[in-house]
């Protein structure tokens, strides 16, 4: 794919001055002479054999050599290796500026009426051109029902080999995925408008989500959000770095689909738009070699390079595409540079002494936005004056001409070749370095300038100088009175906008839940063990462990649970599921395993089921989303149940699992090893205390913490018909513990309280010789530290004290629902009804102790829901974890059963 540079611009570059001196310039002209003469006789292939032989050859003489990663600053793809472009041009053009047109006017709008709004318009204007050639040309909306799993032991049916007819079965696509830079929202909206899909008053309300109801129009998110928007926008990518991330494994995760017979996923492509700027965040770089090692060709990123951030450049000191090249090139990805536009191939053409690479080659980004933000005769004399051989090529060049030299990026004609390139390439992820400019078209009010991505006002002049330079189809007037646009329905414009959509499946972004109904096995079949424990010693780890094992069985429903863990499957108790199910990989397994006589040998199967991520916990949760969102992405509704270390969820990873919520996401993530106390030795940064106050503050994530096995099984299987039969936007947090202590049964009957997040636990022994009850008190206590209320509620029995226990498997839940009463008491409702703990705690008397390994927030959050009058007093772990037994940690931190009668005895008086 990459064009040899002529001859002349070769020896031109070498030349340069910047290279070392030659200490024998004879000997390296027959050494170029020769290796010319190998490109020109046997073309590129031979030349690259030959340097791959000579890189060989370097390596082992151990000369201490290696290639440079950067190529020279040029498009990769040669003007001979173009295709020729397949729309017509002047339309798309004129399309590309309207959306620009209403993009701009939509958020000049918004904050002319309301200044405290936002948005942006500069990212847009640089991004343009990149999303309508993809919409135009390459990205493939879901036109049919998805392909089902194929029978037993045959593989699914392929696409062809087409980049534009891959993934298709009887003339239907199965749908792209296209993850948008978060900051051009408003271009999609804008393209969206000339579609018919929003109206302009839909427009008119950007931003306005809460008020645009009374207006008759919908609101339009920020961002990228299918929560707020959930028939439109698929990815959340507002938070810089998730979307890359999140590219990566939902393109492993068709692949994933692919290889266990699920669902037929080749031919489709996972496309990236995102920004320069992001690629500093760490989340956009972690997965580059996973992407790399797992040959996913059916990922393309597309950065769009416009080489700044919000405050200034993204490397003003450098070229950050030049540094982007060498990342992506080492972690093994194809890079395509798309660099300059057509109208520069004739400067190339006769620059035959390579001064334009040499000038580029000492041009930093911080010079390369200043030339961004001047005119062409500031350019004229600052780049092509710096020396004569530059200045005969500006010769003959009005000053309009240089300065309407486009950037690759504002180019329709290479940047189809360069999508062209990406999806034709296999083997390798691809990277397309895009050059744009920041508000390309915003003249002096914003292109290239440090303040360009807050601008969000623009005067009357401004606003007719950028209509002039699209030449839109406007009057002064309507101009900069912002006024929307849309051609007329029989115009060219619209005729070939809905034709190309058509062409490829239909209007884009567009999210969708139609999905079948998976039905769930009855508890009796595989959790009768947790429910009927009759005393028998467990960890709730342990039982679950066994109740994923029995649900994997499950002709229907196994298939589809995706068991991912990020690198503690041992710890967790799962290694009897790596012979039973498999590790996913992607080439099988290669290797016999050194445990391969044991009963628990590693197995990596290509129909592994496991996703074992590596210790890498932000890869493990883009797994788990990408597989907690398949019902709607893929049509496919898919089981995935990510454990992990507690600590290492909503703290380590919180922000990635916000995203999954807004996406919809239904699963399971489990919390092992909860608690601050339960996992003794490890200390501070591996006890959790606050991952459940984290958890309550996600609308639709509903957090459980359960002390017994039974307790948790009733909880799985409720969810899981929540999800998959009800098909319910909520995902389950379920904390777990390694603790073994006596599990007992749980009686049908409290399923329901269980569920909505109390019940009374009469299940404990009080002791022998007790005498009777002077004074009562309430025992609220939840995961392992139930049994330290338990022996608190033995302990005050002996002093003559009644304790009513109760077991709370939700203190969010149950914080929920107090809210929903006070709620409705405030909008005036007749029956507001009474909090479900409230009526819980009824029937019992006297002050009420909360016990939980949890920081004391977590029980302070139903406080306003006990009965008036009664005494409330929480226990919690507040502070950071120490090493230690869990008896030591449960006293250091106040929350073992002597703490647990103190507290009672004090609020008793």
């Amino acid at each position: 794919m990459n064009a040899p540079l002529p001859a002349d611009q070769m020896n031109a570059l070498l030349s340069h001055d910047a290279l070392p001196a030659d200490p024998d310039p004879a000997e390296t002209a027959e050494w170029r002479e020769a290796f010319l003469a190998l490109v020109e006789a046997q073309g590129p292939q031979r030349a690259r054999w030959m340097l791959d032989e000579l890189a060989r050859l370097a390596r082992a003489g151990r000369i201490g050599w290696q290639p440079e990663l950067a190529t020279p600053y040029a498009n990769t793809i040669g003007v001979d290796q173009q295709p020729v472009f397949p729309g017509d041009l002047a339309v798309e053009e004129r399309l590309a500026s309207l959306m620009r047109w209403n993009a701009l006017a939509m958020v000049v709008r918004a904050n002319q009426a309301y200044g405290e709004l936002g948005g942006h318009i500069a990212s847009y204007a640089s991004a343009a051109d990149l999303f309508e050639v993809g919409f135009n040309h390459f990205f493939h909306a879901r036109a049919a029902e998805p392909r089902r799993a194929a029978p037993s032991g045959e593989r699914p049916p392929r696409g062809g080999s087409d980049p534009h007819e891959v993934g298709e079965r009887g003339g239907q696509h199965l749908g792209d995925l296209v993850f948008f830079q978060p900051h051009s929202s408003p271009g999609v909206y804008a393209r969206a408008f000339l579609e018919g899909r929003l109206t302009e008053t839909d427009l008119a309300h950007y931003r306005q989500e809460i008020t645009a109801p009374a207006h008759g129009a919908r609101g339009l998110s920020s961002y990228p959000h299918p929560w707020l928007m959930p028939d439109f926008w698929q990815f959340p990518t507002g938070s810089m770095g998730i979307g890359p991330i999140s590219s990566i494994y939902h393109a492993r995760f068709m692949r994933y689909l692919t290889h266990r017979n699920l669902l037929d996923c080749e031919g489709r492509k996972v496309w990236g738009v995102f920004g320069d700027g992001e690629m500093d965040e760490p989340e956009s770089m972690s997965a580059l070699t996973l992407a790399a090692r797992e040959k996913l060709d059916n990922l393309v990123w597309v950065v769009n390079c416009n080489l700044q951030r919000l405050d200034g450049p993204v490397r003003g000191n450098g070229r950050i595409i030049d540094e982007l090249e060498k990342l992506f090139a080492g972690a093994g990805w194809n890079v395509i540079k798309l660099v300059w536009g057509s109208d520069w191939d004739g400067l190339f053409a006769r620059d035959v002494q390579g001064a334009l690479l040499r000038a580029f080659a000492d041009t930093v980004d911080g010079q390369m936005q200043t030339f961004a933000a001047k005119d062409g005769r500031f350019n004229r004399d600052h780049f092509f004056g710096q020396d004569p051989e530059l200045q005969r090529l500006a010769q003959g060049m009005t000053d309009e001409q240089i300065d309407r030299l486009k950037r690759g990026g504002h180019d329709l004609v290479k940047i189809h070749a360069a999508y062209a390139a990406a999806a034709a390439h296999r083997g390798r992820p691809t990277v397309i370095l895009a050059h744009t400019k920041k508000g390309y078209g915003m003249g002096a009010a914003g292109q290239g300038r440090m303040t360009t991505h807050s601008q969000k006002k623009l005067e009357g002049d401004d606003l007719i100088e950028f209509r002039n330079r699209f030449n839109l189809p406007l009057t002064d007037a309507q101009a900069t009175s912002l006024a929307f646009y849309r051609p007329a329905e029989d115009s060219p414009e619209m005729r070939y906008l809905r034709e190309r959509r058509a062409a490829l499946g239909g209007a884009l972004p567009r999210r969708e839940t139609a999905c079948d109904v998976v039905p769930v096995p009855p508890p009796a079949s595989y959790a009768k063990f947790a429910t009927e424990a009759a005393g028998k010693e467990m960890s709730t780890t342990m039982a679950f462990v066994r109740l994923l094992g029995g649900l994997l069985k499950d002709k229907a429903l196994g298939p589809r649970v995706v068991p991912i863990v990020a690198d503690e499957a041992r710890t967790f108790g799962m290694a009897n599921l790596f012979k039973q199910v498999g590790i996913y990989s992607s080439v099988g397994q290669r290797y016999a395993p050194e445990d391969i006589g044991s009963v628990l040998s590693y197995r990596e199967a290509l129909d592994g089921q496991i996703l074992e991520e590596g210790i890498s916990e932000a890869g493990a949760i883009a797994s788990w989303t990408a597989a907690a969102t398949s019902y709607s992405v893929h049509g496919l509704a898919m089981l995935p149940f990510y454990i992990y270390y507690s600590m290492f969820g909503f703290q380590r990873v919180g922000d990635a699992i916000w995203a999954a919520a807004d996406q919809r996401a239904r699963g399971f993530l489990l919390g092992a090893t909860s608690g601050r106390t339960t996992l003794g030795g490890e200390g501070l940064q591996h006890q959790d205390g606050s991952s459940h106050l984290a958890a309550a503050t996600i609308p639709n994530c509903r957090a459980w913490d359960p002390a017994f096995a039974g307790e948790m099984a009733v909880i799985l299987d409720a969810g899981m018909r929540e999800m998959l039969v009800e098909q319910k936007d909520v995902f389950h947090y379920v904390t777990l513990m390694n603790e073994n202590y006596a599990q007992p049964d749980v009686p049908e009957a409290a399923h329901a309280d269980i569920l909505r997040g109390c019940w009374r636990y009469e299940g404990w022994q009080r002791p022998e010789g007790a005498p009777p009850a002077r004074r009562k008190v309430a025992l609220l206590g939840s995961g392992a530290i139930l049994t330290e209320v338990v022996k608190a509620a033995q302990q005050l029995a002996l002093e003559g004290i009644e304790a009513a226990v109760f077991s709370v498997t939700s203190w969010s839940e149950l914080a929920r629902d107090g809210q929903a009463c006070e709620a409705r008491a405030l909008a005036g409702e007749a029956e507001p009804g009474t909090p479900f703990v409230a009526r819980q705690l009824a029937g019992s008397e006297g002050p009420v102790i909360a016990a939980t390994d949890y920081v004391r927030a977590v029980p302070e959050s139903v406080r306003a829901f006990v009965p008036a009058g009664r005494r409330y007093f929480t226990l919690g772990t507040d502070g950071f974890g120490r090493s230690d037994t869990r008896a030591a940690l449960r006293g250091f931190f106040g929350v073992d059963a002597a703490h647990i009668v103190r507290a009672a005895k004090f609020a008793l008086g």
